[in-house]
């Protein structure tokens, strides 16, 4: 098939919106410029009392991006140099940057072939590999679909470590009929423009239930301050989103679970296109009510080749993630590690368009490809 002639199918596009979505986030903006109050104002606090109910937490902490979030949720547990935090390699590097900007040291676990996320029995192995503690266990929910958190959190307190859950790809999932960034001691997510809930910018927020945690965050992303020009406790960075931020993702979250409902059908789409071909080509994930599809990802044995064919349908495709945290050449002397699932993926995955706004010519056309390749 040739892309000659036809418009390509973009992997993502941030202009589309409807004229509804466009004025909302017109008003949202305009009301902040009107009230002249940009930052740490009404709109944040808002948002963090909305994300609060809609996650089912006593506290959201806003703050200026995901890593950010990740950063500040390991400061507030008290990691610091030396410490030891478990998490895996095939999530794209945010969990092992935030670690080793405060001096953590990183152990990875590997990943379940199917699902390719973590496991108790892959926690377990790595700990089993690792012989200092742990100072905390980040569990990243990839693509859309959570990781089997309560065996999880039952495998972690039996053995007194905290864990740290990442939502930054899977807000508005399930497990077990809990949201996701519900079951961790702290949890974090990230409102980057590709996200299910997007920003116009950089923003990210922190979840927990204890009261003890929320006020370490707080006073962390800003400084440090115990008040206004004194900092109470170490540690503490300028990590603020702005208001406008917050008023767009306020006018944006009532409409998440629509948003995440259109991405389910899209993704079920695929799902009955690959099945025509399932001897080659297979999704990783399945659209079920509890699954928000973040990114629609497919493992094929030729890669190359099927991204090719993609392209020749002109189709835009990416890759979430080409290169294993254990395996990046600033880190890999100190955190080499054989995890033969997550290799093995890596060559494998190959992420295809899933955004809410793809019109179902874009989606016939992605569908015709995955039920040749």
């Amino acid at each position: 098939m040739s892309s000659m002639n036809q418009s390509v199918v973009p992997f993502n596009d941030l202009s589309r919106s409807t004229p509804q979505e466009s004025a909302g986030t017109m008003e949202a903006i305009q009301r902040v410029v009107q009230r002249g109050h940009y930052l740490l104002g009404p709109e944040t606090e808002a948002l963090e009392s909305e994300l609060s109910a809609y996650v089912g937490v006593a506290h959201s902490i806003t703050c200026a991006n995901g890593t950010d979030a990740l950063r500040l949720a390991m400061l507030a547990l008290g990691i610091g140099a030396g410490d030891v935090v478990l998490t895996a390699a095939n999530a794209g590097g945010y969990s092992t940057i935030a670690a080793r900007s405060i001096g953590a040291r990183l152990a990875y676990a590997d990943v379940d072939p199917a699902t390719l996320l973590v496991s108790p029995d892959s926690l377990e192995a790595a700990l089993v590999r690792t012989s200092t503690p742990l100072a905390a266990v980040v569990v990243t929910h990839l693509y859309g679909r959570c990781a089997p958190m309560t065996a999880i959190i039952e495998w972690a307190e039996r053995r007194g470590i905290p864990v740290i859950e990442d939502a930054a790809q899977s807000l508005g999932a399930l497990h077990q009929g809990r949201q996701s960034g519900s079951f961790g001691q702290i949890s974090t997510t990230s409102f980057y423009p590709t996200k299910n809930l997007g920003a116009l910018g950089d923003a990210g927020a922190v979840f927990t239930n204890s009261d003890k945690l929320n006020a370490r965050v707080r006073a962390l992303r800003q400084y440090g301050w115990a008040k206004k020009y004194h900092i109470g406790i170490t540690g503490g960075v300028n990590s603020r989103i702005d208001e406008i931020q917050a008023a767009v993702l306020r006018d944006r979250l009532p409409r998440l679970d629509a948003m995440n409902e259109r991405r389910r059908q899209i993704h079920r789409r695929y799902e009955t296109a690959a099945a025509a071909n399932a001897d080659r080509v297979r999704l990783v994930n399945i659209a079920s009510p509890e699954f928000v599809g973040h990114l629609a990802v497919i493992i094929v044995d030729h890669r190359d080749e099927a991204a090719q064919r993609f392209r020749e349908a002109g189709v835009q495709t990416d890759v979430h993630y080409p290169v294993p945290d254990h395996r990046q050449s600033p880190f890999e002397a100190s955190d080499a590690v054989s995890l033969p699932v997550t290799e093995r993926a890596v060559t494998q995955i190959l992420s295809i368009p899933l955004f809410p706004s793809l019109t179902d010519s874009e989606i016939d056309r992605v569908c015709q490809v995955l039920a040749t390749l």
